[in-house]
């Protein structure tokens, strides 16, 4: 099993509309980077659901349960999206800050390469993230 963070501004879709719709396409990625990120999602991987530019927080957790296909919000036939439902709410977000100021983060690829919207997180990573929201 493989573990993600996945970015979405929550004005534009939140974890609680993911929560409402029960599953959902994950489009809209244009970005080469995080396009190779959601390749290699496998059925079963599981990742953080992190609200950007509004709250800045890991706010859920999702799975991915239908791989790589044609994204619909593409006329181009050039990018991918894959589809994920949400398995549960964290019990409390956490913040970039926190996450930033945590020496067992240091080395996440969403704090090194901020821009990207789809990322790898280790399952050490995910295990501490989860842990801090229960803290």
């Amino acid at each position: 099993m493989n573990y993600w963070l996945m970015k979405s501004e929550p004005d534009v879709f939140s974890y609680d509309d993911l929560v409402a719709k029960g599953k959902a396409e994950w489009d809209g990625v244009r970005n080469h980077a995080a396009q190779l990120n959601m390749k290699a999602m496998r059925r079963g991987d599981l990742a953080l659901f992190y609200h950007s530019n509004i709250g800045v927080e890991a706010v859920g957790i999702m799975e991915i349960v239908e791989e790589a296909a044609p994204d619909s919000t593409d006329d181009s036939g050039k990018w991918i999206a894959v589809h994920v439902h949400a398995r549960e709410k964290l019990a409390k977000p956490v913040t970039l800050k926190t996450m930033k100021a945590d020496p067992a983060l240091a080395g996440m690829v969403m704090l090194r390469q901020s821009r990207l919207s789809v990322s790898p997180v280790s399952k050490a990573e995910f295990d501490h993230i989860v842990a801090l929201s229960k803290a």
